[in-house]
């Protein structure tokens, strides 16, 4: 799976899967530039790991949910290590609440940084990526599972879904192929924050491969949509969870 000679971008690249999918990619031979928002240490010891293994990284700060993030990202990208071929629109947060109890705040944010994020990351993705380059945007597997408490972050990630299926259809004549992976429950800081142990155990016992996923197991997943073996794959949603739904 060679990447050699290509260039992506993975927002949200710091720490969890944003991180597994930067080295990852890195190792296959794909200079990153992963972005970060406010973990400086945390961004340059996924560079120091990647280049320790032969690969090439530079760390980005930069909130994807403010306009012009992500312009300034594919702009620091073309100075350092060339044209873009790969985009990872990962950035992401989550705040759960019932939905009779959720804030304009939980709305705002989910929004702008989900959603507008994510768009914008596809809109200059369309605009400044090589012919023949892939988008590829983290949804979740929560739409389709549809838990109580998620409403506002699965109403953000179907409309990733949805987009990455127009998009697809947009770009095709360039040969640009443009994905979605949904993960299931995984074993990042991310999913166990404020989580208690018995719930962990109930969600991995629904699993029907009996553990919780980890940020390998979808970092392989954007490594095959990002190389040559993906080229056929487009429009498409991937679940990547262990049959959990």
């Amino acid at each position: 799976m060679n990447l050699k000679d290509k260039t992506a971008i993975v927002t949200g690249g710091s720490r969890g899967i944003g991180a597994a999918i930067a080295r990852r990619l890195a190792g296959e031979g794909c200079a990153v530039l992963l972005n970060y928002v406010q973990d400086d240490a945390a961004a340059q010891l996924v560079v120091e790991e990647i280049e320790e293994d032969g690969g090439t990284a530079f760390a980005a700060r930069a909130d994807i949910a403010a306009p012009g993030a992500i312009d300034s990202l594919f702009d620091m990208a073309k100075a350092t290590v060339g044209p873009v071929d790969i985009l990872v629109n990962n950035a992401g947060t989550m705040r759960l609440a019932p939905l009779a109890d959720a804030t304009d705040s939980d709305l705002d944010i989910h929004l702008s940084v989900n959603l507008a994020g994510t768009f914008r990351g596809m809109r200059a993705g369309a605009k400044r990526l090589r012919d023949g380059g892939r988008i590829i945007s983290l949804s979740s597997s929560v739409v389709g599972l549809y838990q109580p408490s998620y409403g506002l972050y699965a109403a953000t990630k179907a409309a990733i879904e949805a987009m990455t299926n127009v998009l697809a259809k947009e770009l095709g004549q360039r040969g640009i192929t443009v994905n979605a992976i949904a993960p299931g429950p995984v074993e990042t800081e991310f999913f166990l924050k404020g989580k208690p142990e018995n719930l962990i155990a109930a969600i991995t016992r629904s699993i029907p491969l009996g553990r919780l996923g980890q940020a390998g197991d979808v970092s392989a997943a954007v490594a095959f949509l990002a190389g040559p073996d993906g080229r056929w794959v487009n429009g498409q949603t991937i679940r990547v969870n262990g049959g959990v739904v």
